[in-house]
């Protein structure tokens, strides 16, 4: 099975922290500024050296992205390809994999699992003439570490458009009279505010397209485990749910979307995650919302090279093509393509705002005032107010989704 995975899988400017926000975005009040790394001297290219602490391998779909843009941003500045540390724990693995790649001398470390973070903060400590990068990650903003800094992306722009592609299917199904339900479900990893952020995005992308459109969320309480996946996304599908949408790392939910049309079900569709389904779903494969992590990977790399100051934070979207969405499948209905085209066009003007408040609500009421970070640990955000003029500010603060609301029209199953 991992040498299919990987078979599937292998088809496949330094910013401020303000830049996380878009160029419209108001100045942020208390916003943690970039850090000096002075201290750190320019590195020739012959003998940078880049480390990657990795929580799963190429068999795992997030964890590939990353390779895939690592590697490019190698390649693009003319280095060598990175030295992988493979499936590490959010434990004192992580330490011990940092401390291992330091002492190959690697200039710039990175780390790609939320949990990872502590474990690298440390190694910073240990290590600070080596720049350490964290994706995911809330705490550089307020570490004090000028050697250390958190990146992600604004997949949530990607998984807003997504949602159009999986709304204007939904809409032909409706308007042809083959279902009369506009229900979705959403496979989520955990109840965290980056699979919040990303099935929000994506409900809000459906209902910009029908209105009436509602979701079901089941968590797997994994990033990747293949059978719990395909197990969520039938349980999903035996409910009535037409469309199908993800927030985890496999190809579970595609496969069994896919085997439930061979079944008989021609009334399912998919949206996955990470990497093109097409290979695994090719009937029932609507798209993939996807990280373009070679774009961080090169700011911080180049910045190591450079001798420079890290930023805070870096998050890109898809005004400096930080994120995108894979090839629209077959299944797709007419006039996606224009509808995304105009979406992103929108997103790149600041003509739309994925989580415009007018669009949406909690408990029926309007919501005006919401959090973006959280200063004690509680996993509830509790300072910086993030709804200014009309809409909230994801990855503004920090580049790590922070929007946690619970809006009318999901419900979470467990």
């Amino acid at each position: 099975m991992k040498k299919f995975l990987a078979l599937l899988l292998a088809g496949l400017m330094t910013v401020s922290l303000a830049a996380c926000g878009g160029s419209t975005a108001p100045a942020a009040s208390g916003a943690a500024s970039g850090g000096s790394a002075s201290s750190a001297a320019p590195a020739q290219t012959s003998s940078i050296k880049v480390g990657a602490i990795l929580i799963g391998d190429e068999n795992e779909g997030y964890t590939y992205a990353h390779m895939i843009g690592i590697e490019a941003a190698c390649d693009a500045l003319g280095i060598e390809k990175p030295i992988y540390k493979y499936n590490i724990g959010e434990d004192q693995a992580c330490y011990d994999a940092a401390v291992d790649l330091a002492e190959q001398g690697c200039n710039v470390i990175f780390a790609n699992s939320f949990g990872h973070e502590t474990y690298l903060m440390q190694a910073a400590q240990d290590y600070p003439d080596i720049y350490f990068a964290h994706a995911t990650g809330t705490h550089a903003k307020t570490a004090g570490l000028s050697n250390f800094c958190n990146f992600f992306d604004n997949i949530y722009e990607a998984r807003y458009v997504s949602g159009i592609v999986a709304g204007m299917k939904l809409k032909e199904l409706m308007d042809a009279g083959s279902i009369s339900d506009p229900y979705i479900g959403y496979v989520g990893a955990y109840p965290y505010a980056e699979v919040v952020s990303g099935y929000t995005a994506f409900f809000l992308g459906i209902r910009s397209i029908v209105p009436d459109a509602h979701m079901d969320v089941t968590y797997t309480n994994s990033w990747f485990n293949i059978t719990a996946e395909g197990e969520a996304a039938n349980s999903l599908i035996s409910r009535g749910c037409v469309i199908i949408g993800q927030h985890a790392d496999s190809t579970g939910a595609p496969s069994a979307v896919q085997a439930a049309h061979d079944a008989g079900n021609a009334n399912v569709f998919s949206v996955g995650y990470n990497v093109d389904m097409l290979s695994v779903a090719p009937d029932v494969a609507l798209t993939s919302p996807q990280n373009n992590w070679e774009v961080p990977y090169e700011q911080i790399i180049k910045t190591a090279m450079d001798g420079g100051a890290l930023e805070t934070d870096y998050c890109n979207g898809y005004a400096e093509d930080g994120v995108m969405i894979s090839t629209l499948g077959p299944a797709c209905a007419a006039g996606t393509q224009e509808a995304v085209d105009a979406a992103i066009a929108g997103i790149k003007d600041g003509s739309v705002h994925v989580f415009d408040t007018s669009t949406f609500t909690v408990g029926g009421a309007a919501v005006t005032s919401a959090f973006a970070t959280d200063t004690d640990g509680d996993f509830t955000p509790d300072a910086d107010e993030a709804i200014i003029d009309g809409y909230y500010h994801e990855s503004y603060f920090q580049s790590a989704p922070s929007f946690s609301l619970r809006i009318d029209g999901i419900t979470e199953l467990n």
